[in-house]
């Protein structure tokens, strides 16, 4: 399975990230046509370099703002984001990110998030960080077939940090709230190490914290920050495969009943349930006592992702209680690759069936940004790409992983 690993062993900052992913190969043109969508030309530049920390090579980026001190309501930000016209899944993962920072600066404050002032994270060059994460991360998914994004624990840092509203001891409140639920570590050095920009990158992004199954590594991105500690200011990102789980295994269900919560709520929460790393997550409607109409929520997951998933199955919906249910799994051998079609490039899941054939899907998200970029009909655009991919693969013998 084609992932991308982040290493934060010092840290991580949106400066730093946009750096790696820039060094690990993501053209620094593309993410520039794509920021200029913004509306805010003439209000930054940027400037990718090589650099070193403490004699390891990398990337380092600066975002040179005309007013670093302007900062925006997170409602603006949202606004300006989803007016920009940037790929289908740049926005959500943008949308994503800044929607992380501003649950937490909403909790911190006690107030609603359309109300969320942001501060540092408002300004021009966290916001050019942001989105030109997301921008650099759609480029992965789309050109490299990158379909997963694990981390190791995320290093905070120690002593005191300089915030808008004073000094607090590190993390920072808003990097603290962020990572809830994130696997941390603290004191490796006495300085801030990760930022909230950093912190929400991550939380919106990744998958799979500490992972334990193989990985394979193939190229290495370093992005180098801007302070010096006693250990590398690096932030490291690596382009290779993940073994696919075993075909067998114990995991888990959980489940909710669930009668007094808006419908349109579930949405967010199924998103950050499968971005927190649940294998599937999905509502199916139920009859309770009483003939009361509900909602089931249901996640499945690995056992070991089940303090994380249910903490946030009962702080982020209206259950009072769920169930936790050993089963069994059984999963097809399977392997992702990307195709070369008559439309465009296309990435594919193989599945490797008991009978030694394979059965073809072409991932909807290609479908749909192809149907949508030429004007043509779904199921029309689907068709075509399902006949040429399944006649390329026939050639392609079959994988359990690697």
């Amino acid at each position: 399975m084609r992932t991308l690993y982040y290493q934060p062993a010092a840290g991580i900052a949106g400066d730093m990230h946009l750096a790696a992913l820039v060094d690990l190969g993501v053209p620094l043109d593309h993410i520039e046509r794509e920021l200029s969508r913004l509306q805010l030309s003439g209000e930054y530049r940027i400037e990718a370099t090589p650099a070193e920390k403490m004699g390891i090579s990398g990337t380092k980026v600066i975002v040179h703002a005309k007013d670093a001190h302007d900062h925006r309501h997170y409602s603006t930000i949202r606004d300006v984001i989803d007016a920009a016209g940037l790929s289908r899944g740049a926005t959500r993962r943008a949308q994503k990110i800044f929607r992380c920072i501003a649950e937490a600066e909403a909790r911190i404050h006690d107030i609603d998030m359309d109300r969320v002032h942001f501060h540092e994270v408002g300004a021009i060059d966290s916001i050019v960080d942001i989105v030109g994460s997301a921008i650099a991360l759609d480029y992965l998914a789309t050109e490299l077939s990158v379909t997963r994004i694990i981390s190791n624990s995320v290093q905070v840092g120690g002593g005191t940090v300089e915030c808008a509203h004073g000094t607090y001891p590190v993390p920072a409140p808003a990097t603290q709230e962020i990572l809830q639920g994130v696997p941390c570590l603290y004191g490796g050095v006495d300085n801030e190490t990760t930022t909230p920009t950093g912190a929400a990158i991550l939380k919106a992004s990744v998958d799979l914290f500490q992972p334990t199954q193989p990985f394979t590594p193939e190229r290495f991105g370093y992005g180098i920050g801007h302070k010096d500690f006693k250990v590398p200011n690096v932030l490291r990102a690596v382009l290779g495969d993940l073994a696919v789980e075993s075909s067998t295994g114990t995991h888990l269900l959980l489940e909710a009943n669930i009668d007094d919560m808006p419908a349109e709520a579930f949405s967010p929460l199924l998103d950050r349930l499968l971005a927190a790393g649940a294998d599937d997550a999905w509502c199916a409607p139920i009859i309770m006592k009483k003939s009361r109409p509900a909602t089931q929520l249901c996640v499945l997951c690995s056992s070991q992702l089940r303090d994380v998933l249910t903490d946030m199955m009962l702080n982020e919906s209206t259950t009072i209680g769920l169930r936790m249910i050993p089963l069994d799994k059984r999963m097809l051998p399977r392997r992702q690759q990307t195709f070369t079609t008559s439309l465009g490039r296309v990435s594919a899941k193989i599945a490797s069936l008991p009978d030694g054939r394979q059965r073809v899907k072409v991932e909807h998200d290609d479908v749909l940004r192809i149907s949508q970029a030429l004007g043509l009909d779904y199921l029309s655009v689907r068709e075509v790409l399902h006949r040429e991919v399944n006649a390329q693969s026939v050639s392609q013998p079959p994988s359990t992983g690697r």
